[in-house]
């Protein structure tokens, strides 16, 4: 009888466990596909790749761009979401930077050359 007990109470935190895993990661693609907007990169659960033109939550659709075809799909035909708009943007930024950066360095090192020649 206290091993049947046991069991019980062991497989009850089980199944408890296993619902609150559910809830968070339903909680967490729902709070993802909410924070979608026009220029994110997704993946389709069909395994596509494409930007995000428009979002229609009341209706739960999305227009999606794949080299300049626009394709409407449901809200939940959507995978995950790849890069938002606004990281790609300040990543697109920090490359300029870093470029004009090099440029300048390269520039300073042309000119000191050039004095030690003449």
């Amino acid at each position: 009888m206290p091993s049947m007990l046991i069991m019980l109470v062991v497989m009850g935190g089980m199944i408890w466990f296993m619902q609150r895993q559910q809830k968070k990661q339903a909680e967490t693609r729902q709070n993802q596909l909410s924070a979608i907007q026009k220029g994110d990169e997704i993946i389709t659960i069909g395994g596509m790749y494409a930007i995000v033109d428009e979002v229609d939550v009341a209706a739960k659709k999305i227009v999606l761009d794949v080299d300049g075809v626009y394709l409407t799909f449901e809200l939940s035909a959507i995978k995950t979401v790849v890069t938002k708009a606004d990281q790609a943007v300040t990543t697109v930024a920090e490359e300029v930077v870093e470029v004009q950066e090099d440029a300048s360095v390269e520039a300073d090192d042309s000119s000191d050359s050039a004095i030690e020649e003449n």
